[in-house]
């Protein structure tokens, strides 16, 4: 019988082990891809764009996954530490006071490189006016 209850405490503590990870990793992928709009302009030079400020933070281990953007993108890492991964590129880790760049189509995966502390950044877009945040990237399998 003391058996059965070893079995069931180990059962008991790994779904739960796994059940909090899996929330901080659901948290970590929806972090990405929302974040607090700075500023809103639009583009005088350019009808029907405009550019958005957006500040993202990236949770501890957090990554965005695969994706590309619907148009332009400029990051530039306030804190922590970001490793950019760009399809048929080598991996580039990136400091606070670095920035890097995609364009439209281009899939890429951006991930916290630390596991037990967040970073932030920001992220400048050019898209058309009145995009949703959450619609300004695509996910890619």
């Amino acid at each position: 019988m003391k058996r059965i209850h070893l079995l069931f405490a180990v059962a008991l503590a790994a779904g739960i082990a796994l059940g909090v990870l899996g929330s901080q990793m659901l948290s970590a992928q929806e972090g990405l891809r929302m974040g607090t709009v700075l500023q809103r302009t639009e583009l005088v030079g350019a009808k029907g764009l405009e550019a958005i400020l957006v500040l993202r933070d990236v949770p501890a281990g957090g990554e965005s996954s695969k994706h590309t953007q619907t148009g332009n993108e400029i990051v530039y890492i306030l804190e922590g530490s970001v490793i950019l991964e760009v399809q048929g590129k080598p991996p580039v880790t990136l400091k606070a006071g670095q920035a890097f760049q995609t364009v439209a189509g281009e899939v890429h995966n951006v991930k916290n490189g630390s596991a037990s502390a967040g970073a932030k950044a920001l992220a400048f877009y050019v898209a058309k006016k009145g995009a949703n945040l959450e619609d300004l990237s695509v996910p890619v399998k």
